[in-house]
Order: structure tokens, then C-alpha cells, then sequence
């Protein structure tokens, strides 16, 4: 896979943020836009009516063409993570964006945290007034690479209904992104215990997994905004249990760590499962 240079990319994506773009629209189809196209790839809106309380299930759905990718929500040496923005008018708030499992794909010239293949990306939003149809109109910014790194916006307007419908493609579809998310930490795949070197450079950890193998699993810790670590110092797995220290050296000068709650996504095989470490 040959993706443009980390400095080229970050410089294109100064340049995003300075200009307009020229964004495609999405119309709506029931609660599912049309879908939005771009060089790269494709994507678009589905959103389900809210229930009694105001909370709106939906999903952005993005399909890269073949050896394209998108990223996650902390990309790496840079990218452009995907952007949600709702409208005021729509009388709807979006309350969180969860992101399935991801891939770190690295060759020596790039390190991105991304996906390969089409992903769909949970998202709840919250109503104002659940009582009758509401329109939600919606923009998503995604960045979108193979030689060269696309800007990729689209407009979206849904028209949604009652919530008494049946919806079986859009339930699907929302069902099968909420499945593709990391497990929650148990007592068979967790991180028992975590500290920082005494230089603050490592991070080492201790990982209960679900299975025995004697492979190292993937771990990628995300700490302040914009920063992900990967880089496994040192690693050994007996069975069950996987320990490591991964370097995180490279924090912006004068972080204080103590207080602070970074995520730590493990992937062992074809299981996955995110956990907050919370540092004193």
C-alpha cells in the first residue's frame, strides 16, 4: 500500500481546515440517505426514529474502493479522523461516535490506525422533542488515502418517521456495526495492572487474554487528544497472560500524567477489547 508522506498529509490537511470544500449531498431515503461518492470510496447517514426518553440509534457507514483506506478516531502519524457535525436546526444533538475495531497498518512507511475495508461507525443522538417526524440534516468529514489523501464531506438530510415502522435493513445494519465494536473488559480479557516508568517514557502493562497462544497481541493506547501509541519496547506472553511496555515518550512537553484516564484498545486474534486506564 503506498500512502502519501506523514509531513505531505499533515501539510493537505492544514489546508482542508484553511478552504472551503466542495461537499457532496445525500438526500434522503426513510431513515437511510442516499449514498455519497467520492474518488476513494463511498459513505452515508442512517438514523432511527428516537425512542420514548429522545435517544437516536444511527450509523455513518464508509465502503473505501479496494486498497484505499479511512481512519479511526486517533489516525497516527496523521490522517483525518471522521467529523460529525449536526445542524442546530434539526433539534438534534449527536451524544457519542463509537468506532470498531481498527487496523494498525504499518510497513516501515506509514503507522496508521485505520480501516481497510468498509466499517460503519455507531452513533446516538439525542432528540429534543421525540413526540413526532423530525428532519436531520447532518455533515461528515472523513479523510480517505491510497497514493494520495482525499478530503471526503458529505451533506446529509433524512426525513424521519414514526417510530411504530418497521425498519429491518436499517436494524440490521445497526446491529451489525454495534457487533463489530471492542468488547467491554472481563474478567478473562482485561488489563490487570498498568504503571508508568519512573522517566515516564514506558508504559508497562500486564493483560489477562481470553485464549493461549504465542503470538504478541496488537496494543495501541490513546492518551492526550491526537496522540496514540503502538510501539512495544519489550513483550512476553506465558499462555494466558501478555506483558509489555510500550514507549510513550513523545508526549507534548510538560503533560502531567496523574489525573488523567488514556484507552488502551487490545487485539488478540479475532477478539478485541478496549479499557480506560485512569492514572492517580
Amino acid at each position: 500500500m503506498a500512502i502519501i508522506s506523514s509531513r505531505f498529509r499533515l501539510l493537505l490537511k492544514s489546508a482542508i481546515c484553511g478552504a472551503a470544500l466542495a461537499a457532496s449531498f445525500g438526500m434522503a431515503h426513510a431513515e437511510m440517505s442516499d449514498w455519497v461518492d467520492n474518488a476513494g470510496g463511498r459513505m452515508r447517514l442512517i438514523a432511527l426514529p428516537p425512542d420514548s426518553e429522545g435517544t437516536m440509534r444511527g450509523a455513518l457507514q464508509i465502503e473505501p474502493k479496494p486498497r484505499w483506506i479511512t481512519y479511526w478516531r486517533e489516525p497516527g502519524n496523521s490522517g483525518i479522523p471522521p467529523q460529525i457535525s449536526v445542524a442546530p436546526e434539526s433539534g438534534v444533538t449527536l451524544k457519542a461516535i463509537r468506532f470498531p475495531v481498527p487496523k494498525h497498518l504499518s510497513d516501515g512507511r506509514i503507522d496508521d490506525i485505520a480501516y481497510d475495508a468498509a466499517v460503519s461507525l455507531p452513533l446516538t443522538f439525542s432528540a429534543k422533542d421525540a413526540s413526532g417526524p423530525l428532519t436531520l440534516k447532518a455533515s461528515a468529514f472523513i479523510g480517505i488515502c491510497k497514493d494520495i489523501c482525499i478530503p471526503f464531506q458529505g451533506e446529509f438530510s433524512l426525513a424521519i418517521g414514526s417510530a411504530n415502522q418497521s425498519r429491518p435493513e436499517e436494524e440490521a445494519i445497526l446491529k451489525s456495526a454495534e457487533a463489530s465494536l471492542p468488547e467491554k473488559p472481563s474478567s478473562q480479557f482485561k488489563v490487570t495492572s498498568y504503571k508508568v516508568s519512573e522517566d515516564k517514557k514506558q508504559l508497562w502493562l500486564q493483560i489477562a487474554l481470553p485464549a493461549a497462544g504465542d503470538t504478541a497481541p496488537e496494543v495501541i493506547l490513546t492518551g492526550p487528544a491526537g496522540y496514540v501509541f503502538t510501539k512495544k519496547l519489550m513483550s512476553k506472553r506465558d499462555g494466558k497472560t501478555f506483558s509489555t511496555a510500550v514507549a510513550i515518550h513523545k508526549l507534548p512537553k510538560n503533560y502531567e500524567i496523574s489525573g488523567k484516564s488514556w484507552s488502551a484498545l487490545v487485539i488478540d486474534g479475532d477478539r478485541a477489547m478496549e479499557t480506560t486506564l485512569a492514572f492517580d
